[in-house]
């Protein structure tokens, strides 16, 4: 049985009571459903008109998340400004913050986790486990010409350095220590299987170079892993931090199919996901919600991502947690103690319901019967446009299950419910 969450009205009074929101997605949506009973003002800068969370928002400034002017109309409106996703243009929202304007996170930490490549190096200064990488360009660049090769015997000719190849093209070469296959990562953008790449041999690898700019790719060797988990946290101005459960989440065709929680793993395991999770926040004196993507596997836990906002592994939390994902980010804006990270259920699945081919007509049928579903709660996004594989809506299932293999086992009874009125793409 569901706990009762507080009553709103014991909740002290804000000390900020107007926040803005740099999108208008489904994550702005969730902040501003969860706005009212925190007794805040949402507003947004949003893309287009009709974007989810554009109705439920207090005022609309609109503008795409890069559009600094537009953030700076969005500031005359609330006291403190977050984010739906991390790909906002830094440098130009300087000149608001040294006018006083009060971001969450900070632009400073955002900025150490703005690209993979950032955050593999951020990583690697903290000693926290990670998959080996090496930039992209780094497969070009010319091995050291040893001192042998710099003079010929046979012709007694000498060879300026650099001047071995200098004229023609040299097949990549990967640093010692790493073979194929691999994988291939924008370092800025790519969510949801985009800006990702297997390179499974030299070919692929030329053919790579010869399509992006190696400058903004980055490869890591491939992990060999037995599931991917989640864990969201959070850190408040006072350096306190809390985490959420850590979750299971598995992928279909690069984008998030479910996620379980809690996550089949020992004590052990997650007290250790919990540490770099402290370590991260505390290490970038970060306050604001940060979510951590893991390998786990042959090699231990290694991080394999971080995202600095509300994220998609959260979304159970909303009915399973004393304070959801979503409460938290608005608390931690509005200077509000932060909220219980602490389940109220034993146990719950969230599946995503990503878009197929198929009428609107279809959809609402089967969100009817999706969420008529025993323990089921439909989050429709209400999108304007589909198409197969994006995100359309979640439905979050809560488990009465005690002990790891009973919740397996009926979050797997529960997924095949959901996959008989709604299949995969």
């Amino acid at each position: 049985m569901v706990q009762d969450r507080p009553d709103p009205a014991s909740l002290s009074s804000p000390a900020v009571s107007s926040i803005g929101v740099v999108g208008g997605g489904q994550l702005a949506l969730m902040l501003a459903q969860e706005a009212p009973g925190l007794g805040l003002q949402l507003h947004l800068q949003a893309a287009s008109a009709s974007d989810p969370a554009v109705a439920l928002a207090s005022s609309v400034v609109l503008g795409d998340a890069d559009d600094a002017e537009a953030t700076a109309a969005l500031a005359r409106r609330c006291q403190v400004i977050t984010f739906e996703n991390e790909w906002v243009p830094l440098e130009a929202l300087q000149g608001l913050r040294q006018a006083g304007v009060r971001f969450l996170p900070d632009l400073d930490a955002l900025a150490a986790l703005m690209s993979k490549r950032a955050q593999r190096e951020l990583l690697q200064k903290l000693a926290l486990p990670t998959p080996r990488w090496f930039p992209l360009e780094q497969v070009l660049a010319p091995p050291p010409a040893p001192q042998e090769a710099l003079e010929s015997p046979q012709a007694g000719v000498f060879i300026p350095p650099g001047a071995l190849g200098a004229d023609s093209p040299r097949r990549p070469e990967l640093p010692r220590g790493f073979q194929y296959p691999l994988m291939a990562k924008s370092s800025r953008g790519g969510y949801d299987g985009k800006g990702t790449l297997p390179i499974a041999d030299q070919q692929a690898l030329e053919e790579l170079l010869a399509s992006v700019d190696p400058a903004g790719w980055l490869l890591e060797e491939r992990v060999a892993f037995e599931m991917e988990l989640a864990l969201v946290a959070a850190r408040d101005q006072h350096g306190n931090v809390v985490c959420y459960p850590l979750v299971q989440t598995h992928q279909q065709q690069q984008v998030c199919d479910w996620v379980l929680f809690p996550a089949p793993v020992s004590h052990a395991v997650e007290a250790f996901a919990r540490n770099i999770a402290a370590s991260v926040l505390t290490a970038l004196d970060y306050v604001g919600l940060l979510a951590i993507e893991f390998f786990f596997g042959p090699a231990g836990l290694q991080v394999n991502e971080l995202a600095p906002r509300t994220h998609n592994s959260g979304h159970y939390t909303i009915e399973a947690c004393a304070c959801s994902q979503f409460g938290q980010q608005l608390r931690l804006a509005a200077l509000l103690p932060m909220g219980s990270p602490e389940p109220l259920v034993p146990g719950a699945l969230m599946v995503n319901l990503l878009g197929r081919d198929g009428t609107q007509e279809r959809d609402e049928a089967d969100c009817q019967a999706l969420a008529a579903l025993p323990g089921a709660h439909l989050h429709w996004y209400g999108k304007s446009e589909s198409s197969p594989g994006r995100k359309l809506g979640h439905l979050t299932l809560l488990l009465e299950s005690s002990g790891n293999a009973a919740l397996q086992q009926e979050a797997q009874a529960k997924l095949q419910e959901v996959r008989s009125i709604w299949p995969l793409p």
